[in-house]
């Protein structure tokens, strides 16, 4: 009955549609189902993903019936406060690391880890400036004073950050000048009112920058790792069912298409 549940769910997740105000909806067998005591989940998601995700949520809640909590944030802040206990149901990572230490304690459920986007890494400045770089080779030149990457001990974007310019050889010449971001929206944020020179940050956040930075490069594919995009149901969840349901969501060919919608890259 709880497998045909979850199917349930998946099957209908974006066929069934609001009907203004109703507290009860049939399925294709005739049988109500009583919206009111549908369960809550909390979705802890990487910060690039806001929005992404909040569209996501909308078909999915409009679909089951069920209310999606989200708390955003830096994937290794959102790591650790899962292996601190805090409820959550969903973990969607913005890197593999992060994903890969809950496996190791056991918190997530592992059939269900699954690899559900991909990004690039993109180096951007205010728009009202004119560039004054034209790439990511030219961050040691004196014209930039003040760059803006993740924190690379909590935020994915700035450990993929340290790898490329690592790699570039200018991570030690510019450790004076960088300026860290909690998450890679603060970042963006950041660039967007000018107080920094560039930032590095995804090619998806840039959509939500509006006409407010300009990307001038993207960062050579082998100077970092693969940005992939893992999502895993989490053990101590009490909905196990309702989230399962979640991750396919993602995982349909309408997730896909809404992630691609808003910069991301199918995985396959």
């Amino acid at each position: 009955m709880r497998m045909r549940w979850r199917y349930w769910l998946a099957a209908t997740i974006f066929v069934i549609t609001a009907t203004g105000p109703a507290c009860r909806r049939s399925d294709s067998s005739g049988v109500n189902r009583d919206l009111r005591a549908a369960p809550e989940i909390t979705i802890s998601a990487a910060a690039s993903l806001k929005d992404a995700f909040s569209e996501i949520s909308r078909q999915f809640e409009a679909g089951v019936g069920a209310k999606v909590n989200f708390n955003f944030g830096a994937s290794g802040a959102l790591q650790k406060q899962i292996e601190a206990g805090a409820p959550a149901d969903v973990f969607a990572s913005a890197g593999r690391p992060q994903m890969e230490a809950l496996a190791a304690r056991g918190l997530i459920v592992p059939e269900t880890q699954q690899d559900f986007a991909r990004n690039t890494l993109v180096l951007v400045v205010p728009l009202e400036r004119n560039p004054v770089i034209a790439g990511f080779t030219e961050l040691g030149s004196t014209k930039i004073t003040r760059l803006a990457i993740g924190n690379p001990k909590t935020v994915p974007v700035g450990q993929y950050a340290e790898q490329a310019l690592t790699h570039l050889g200018l991570w030690q010449q510019l450790q004076p000048r960088l300026i860290f971001g909690e998450d890679v929206r603060q970042v963006l944020d950041y660039v967007a009112r000018g107080e920094v020179d560039a930032g590095i940050v995804y090619a998806s956040d840039l959509r939500a920058a509006g006409n407010k930075v300009r990307q001038v490069a993207s960062a050579p594919a082998d100077s970092h790792d693969p940005v992939l995009y893992p999502v895993a149901v989490v053990r101590a969840s009490s909905h196990q069912e309702v989230a399962r349901a979640f991750v396919d969501a993602v995982m349909s060919e309408e997730g896909q298409r809404i992630l691609e919608k808003y910069g991301f890259k199918r995985v396959r």
